[in-house]
């Protein structure tokens, strides 16, 4: 009986040198973990422990439904670029093009470097292409996201326009629509409607998406106002289509109602894909986003 314990244990250690040998073996394949929030949902890779090189043809390839793994983005953990950051955080869309922020992938990123024992920190400092981010996790499972000032600025978003406006006349063929516009680290336009469920969203999505006045593209934001304290959100992200949920357009759009003079410090966004709570209680500080970050699976992407 002794033996065959003896035995078991032998073979469990040369099965997990075998596991360790393959996951350091780039011509195996790229481990990764698949997650979401909200249903916005993210390919995950720990850039510390493996080499992987993004490229838009290897995104396109993880992102698509039906050949790859299938995801909005593909989010990568990578050694900080400054001794006051915890990790650096790196986005890229589902068509190969990497992007500055992502509030849903944000708190994903918290969620996982947590779980593969990557920090035992609570509160995180994160370096992005738009800037630092503070990632908090709390006792319910919940993170919350401190997402920085919006920008109004048409140079912060960027916007072409001649002056900040509360509005903007945008011509979208043979119509004019008034949008709010700020940059949450990445650029959005806020299309206010009576109708959420009725809204043109597949239509007028990819039209403001690649409208010539963002240079950058922009993310369209369609929403709809319950009352001061609750929205209902659907939007159309730059790169990828309309998604389920996004935290920075739900930023966005409180960011923008607020200036309108139509919601309170604190609403509840309702998306497609559930609840997020964003906070903004002084209109010159940090805005705040709370909300789920679910791990789904874990496997090994050949290359």
């Amino acid at each position: 009986m002794s033996t065959g314990v003896t035995n078991n244990n032998r073979c469990l250690e040369k099965l997990d040198a075998i596991v360790y040998v393959m996951s350091d073996n780039q011509e195996m394949g790229l481990r990764f973990t698949k997650m979401h929030g909200l249903g916005n949902d993210f390919v995950v890779f720990d850039a510390l422990r493996q080499r992987i090189t993004p490229t838009p043809e290897l995104c396109r390839r993880l992102a698509d439904r039906r050949f790859g793994v299938g995801c909005d983005q593909i989010l990568l953990v990578e050694q900080p670029r400054s001794p006051a950051m915890d990790f650096y955080y790196r986005i890229f869309n589902a068509d190969g093009s990497e992007v500055e922020q992502c509030g849903n992938g944000a708190r994903c990123f918290a969620r996982f470097v947590t779980d593969q024992g990557l920090t035992a920190k609570r509160t995180l400092s994160i370096g992005t292409a738009a800037g630092n981010i503070k990632l908090y996790l709390e006792e319910d499972d919940m993170v919350r996201v401190d997402m920085g000032t919006p920008g109004f600025e048409p140079e912060q978003i960027p916007l072409i326009a001649d002056a900040a406006a509360a509005r903007y006349p945008l011509k979208v063929e043979d119509r004019t629509l008034n949008i709010g516009a700020v940059s949450m680290g990445n650029p959005h336009a806020v299309l206010l409607v009576e109708d959420l469920a009725a809204a043109p969203v597949p239509a007028l999505g990819p039209r403001i998406e690649s409208h010539p006045r963002f240079p950058r593209r922009v993310n369209a934001g369609f929403m709809q106002i319950l009352d001061a304290g609750n929205i209902r959100l659907r939007v159309y992200e730059r790169g990828v289509g309309e998604t389920l949920a996004c935290g920075t357009g739900a930023c966005a759009a409180v960011a923008v109602g607020r200036r309108w003079g139509l919601l309170a410090e604190r609403v509840r966004v309702n998306l497609p894909g559930g609840e997020l709570v964003i906070e903004w209680p002084d209109e010159s500080g940090s805005i705040r986003m709370t909300g789920p970050a679910v791990s789904v699976f874990e496997g090994e992407f050949e290359l």
